[in-house]
């Protein structure tokens, strides 16, 4: 809905107008506040669920043992040094977009996340797509400092910004949806 459309309307259709701003802004913080960090957890994970990446494990060869050595001794290691024929330890910390180092760098992130999705979606529900971009470039740049020195971060960032743009847009365009069916 533009700025010019709104002389065309009456004090019911204001209302309805201003109902669906609410609801959507509303919609678009509140629920994106619970989708983004859903969205970090599942891509902490590595690779989509449907496609998992296996990487390749060598079978585990025994080593021959010198005389006098116990079997007890140690554990089998790949050539990178992990244990062989396992993943990760259960009790290392979490890695990719839930790691501690990053979550930490990018502190006030979530704030962030609210105020991008409602300027993102009141822009598209004021008729000015434009502003998208100019959120999105202000984001970038007042982060591009902390990205620069820690790229253990840039992931969280991408995931989480695009997962923010995502579901502020696709809530945008249902409020626009909604306001040419009730109101126009």
């Amino acid at each position: 809905m533009t700025w010019d459309m709104l002389e065309a309307i009456d004090g019911w259709q204001w209302l309805t107008a201003v109902a669906i701003w609410v609801v959507t802004l509303l919609l678009s913080v509140v629920v994106g506040s619970w989708v983004v960090p859903w969205v970090l957890r599942k891509a902490s994970g590595g690779d989509l669920p449907w496609a998992r990446y296996e990487p390749y494990e060598p079978p585990a060869r025994p080593r021959s043992l010198e005389p006098g050595e116990d079997e007890s001794r140690g554990t089998l290691k790949t050539p990178m040094g992990e244990p062989a024929g396992g993943g990760g330890d259960p009790g290392d910390p979490p890695t990719g977009t839930m790691n501690p180092e990053a979550v930490d760098i990018l502190r006030g992130g979530a704030w962030l996340g609210v105020l991008e999705r409602l300027a993102i979606t009141g822009a598209l529900l004021a008729g000015y797509p434009y502003g998208i971009a100019i959120v999105v470039a202000i984001k970038g740049l007042g982060r591009y400092a902390e990205l620069r020195d820690q790229p253990i971060a840039s992931e969280r960032f991408v995931v989480g910004t695009l997962a923010s743009l995502i579901w502020s847009v696709a809530t945008g365009l249902l409020g626009l949806a909604a306001m040419s069916t009730f109101v126009l």
